[in-house]
């Protein structure tokens, strides 16, 4: 059977069947708390961003609420021993979606600082004044993030690349993507994502390809620390 099968199921699925087993075995009922999330991810022997994707997927199938502030509780009608069966796929794993983005948009980034345009940057600075406006008025930017995005891949004049770019952008609304993005985006991850994307857009008006792969790459690492490292708002 290869690694990346259906039956096997991605690897929040396994983490999340494990989970399911850690309750039963430990004969948690509805309005249990598990332990908190450093101390399962060192039981589990897992990294605490793949145990973040496992917990939320269970909290998407109805099996365990993480209440902010609080912890995490097993959810009614979920007791152990009530074959809870296994976690459903809820997306692609956010984390491998922001990896694949950091590789191919930091390429893109490099050839699109080689045949950047003086319209092209226009469109850029556009989006990311409509950003900062979205962002002080309290709300958060997703339409103009995405225009900044593909608007450096249209800047390489390759119609593949753009079309790549879209669709690991687009990803962020899987089931399991929204949920992470409304926990954990907030005004200040926001600003700190304009911030580096001001930086990018300046490696391309320098049109200086290093430096464009540099800084898209780091804004997309950055923003992967965000959403499965950092704390809840």
């Amino acid at each position: 059977m290869s690694a990346g099968s259906p039956v096997e199921g991605r690897l929040y699925q396994q983490v999340a069947d494990r989970i399911r087993a850690l309750i039963e075995a430990g004969g948690l009922r509805a309005g249990d708390r598990l332990p908190a999330e450093r101390e399962l991810a060192q039981q589990l022997g897992v990294s605490r961003p793949s145990l973040r994707e496992a917990l939320i997927a269970l909290e998407i199938d109805g099996t365990v609420e993480i209440r902010m502030g609080s912890g995490i509780y097993v959810q009614a009608g979920k007791d152990a021993g009530k074959g809870t069966g296994r976690t459903a796929p809820a997306g692609d794993s956010p984390e491998e979606v922001m990896q694949a983005r950091a590789a191919l948009e930091g390429a893109v980034a490099a050839l699109a600082a080689a045949r950047i345009t003086p319209e092209a940057l226009h469109a850029l600075r556009r989006a990311l004044d409509r950003m900062g406006t979205e962002i002080a008025e309290g709300r958060a930017p997703l339409d103009s993030d995405r225009l900044f995005h593909l608007a450096v891949a249209e800047a390489t004049g390759n119609s593949v690349l753009t079309r790549l770019v879209a669709g690991l952008f687009d990803a962020r609304h899987s089931p399991i993507a929204a949920r992470l993005r409304s926990r954990f985006d907030s005004p200040a991850t926001w600003a700190l994502a304009l911030a580096e994307h001001e930086a990018v857009l300046a490696a391309l008006e320098a049109r200086d390809p290093l430096r464009a792969q540099a800084a898209m790459h780091g804004h997309l690492e950055h923003s992967t620390r965000r959403w499965l490292e950092g704390e809840p708002r």
